[in-house]
């Protein structure tokens, strides 16, 4: 199982790459469901998210081919994706492969939409806390599907195909808009969303939707209004920049000082965070070519956040501020309202020498002067990065395990941060 060791001190400086959002492009492959044509997606990230969910499209008789790169970059930048739905010959999405990742749940309504049925494991995933999928199925069912629990599976099926209807989700769920979204813009008729999440990724599945001849208005607000087609048609769409990524780089880059470009990176996607790192001291400047971060110098200041659907501080850049400011000059509280169990990186973080104590849903982290570098075990995938953070102005080596969860969602991040001279790389076993 491969490690990833960093000897910590070292500041960043040069020019990050930032990949396209994993949090986007895995609903955008799934959208590839809804026509028999091809989607064809470019800048999708090289992910082992992205290559578990290319198996299940292909479980389904789909064929995913991959190709391309950015000039002068690595092999796996910039790739496109090339989506071919001709026939679907399996409406059966196996616990094995589902397990592998919750996302992979969003192709029940796209399968419901186009063939009228589908079997689809309960999804596995982050240990982060029960993200139950009740509100997937409330509002398939709105949509006319009938849903039953078989071992395990949802086993949905709707052979007059689905019928618009208006949806109100009781809370904001990325994931449910996400399958309801992409569901009803094949149904029957008009299908109004309300209490839609608003985070981009939702806008930028919504637009490809757009592109392929479903008509959506609201895009962007927390209503949307989707007229459904009876036939989609394939398009060409890129992948908006990860803004998770973008704002864990620049929390690093706050972290130990220098001066980074976040190349392609959209400030737009994430003002909440950027607002965040400018209190606690360090210097974002938009530029043509993407967000241009730097501290030079000048200490940490604490910040009070609490985590909210987005346009607020997002919960997938919690562990990473944490980690932050625990070199913070003063005490700092942070408090995660979108998923429990979401502090499992804070013993491993003590681990380093944080001081962070708990109570609830709110952490009280007091800044140290030093960390100190030790092994530590990634727990989830932020919680991974969060411990990449710590360790690069931690003094001496930390020795991160368990970082298949960094490989979900971070596209080669020992390449880019080496690239900026920190003293970081992977060790295979």
């Amino acid at each position: 199982m491969d490690r990833i060791r960093i000897v910590g001190g070292n500041r960043l400086n040069g020019t990050i790459p930032i990949s396209g959002a994993k949090n986007a492009a895995l609903p955008l492959m799934i959208a590839a469901i809804l026509t028999d044509e091809t989607l064809t997606l470019h800048n999708v990230p090289r992910l082992s998210d992205v290559r578990s969910l290319a198996q299940i499209l292909n479980n389904f008789g789909i064929d995913v081919t991959v190709a391309g790169k950015r000039a002068g970059q690595g092999e796996g930048y910039a790739r496109t994706m090339h989506l071919s739905a001709a026939e679907i010959v399996d409406t059966t999405a196996p616990y094995e492969l589902v397990a592998k990742m919750r996302a992979s749940f969003w192709v029940l309504g796209p399968l419901l939409a186009r063939c009228g049925k589908a079997r689809v494991s309960l999804p596995g995933g982050c240990a982060i806390g029960t993200r139950p999928v009740d509100l997937h199925l409330m509002g398939l069912e709105a949509l006319g599907a009938k849903i039953e629990l078989d071992a395990g599976y949802v086993v949905a099926s709707a052979p007059d195909g689905l019928t618009g209807a208006t949806i109100r989700f009781p809370k904001v769920s990325v994931g449910a808009t996400h399958n309801v979204l992409m569901a009803a813009a094949r149904a029957k008729g008009t299908t109004v969303i309300e209490n839609a999440a608003r985070e981009p990724e939702v806008g930028d599945v919504a637009r490809c939707l757009v592109a392929m001849g479903a008509e959506i208005d609201g895009i962007d607000t927390d209503t949307l209004v989707i007229r459904g087609a009876d036939r989609l048609t394939g398009t060409e769409h890129a992948v908006l920049p990860d803004r998770i990524e973008t704002g864990t780089y620049a929390m690093a880059v706050a972290m130990t000082g220098g001066e980074v470009l976040l190349e392609g990176a959209r400030g737009d996607l994430l003002q909440a965070a950027l607002d965040v790192l400018e209190e606690a001291g360090a210097e974002v400047t938009s530029t043509n070519n993407g967000l241009k971060v730097a501290r030079n110098g000048a200490a940490l200041h604490p910040v009070d956040v609490a985590t909210a659907p987005f346009p607020d501080f997002p919960t997938d850049l919690q562990a990473q501020l944490m980690a932050l400011m625990t070199r913070a000059d003063g005490v700092s509280t942070i408090t995660e309202t979108i998923f429990e169990n979401r502090f499992m990186h804070v013993q491993e973080l003590a681990r380093l020498g944080a001081d962070i104590a708990l109570d609830g849903d709110t952490a009280t982290v007091t800044g140290v002067d030093k960390l100190i570098g030790a092994p530590v075990m990634a727990t989830d995938l932020r919680a991974s990065v969060s411990l990449i953070i710590a360790a690069l102005a931690a003094e001496g080596e930390t020795m991160v395990q368990r970082v298949y969860h960094l490989d979900r969602g971070f596209e080669r991040i020992e390449e880019k941060l080496g690239n900026c001279g920190a003293a970081i790389e992977r060790i295979s076993a």
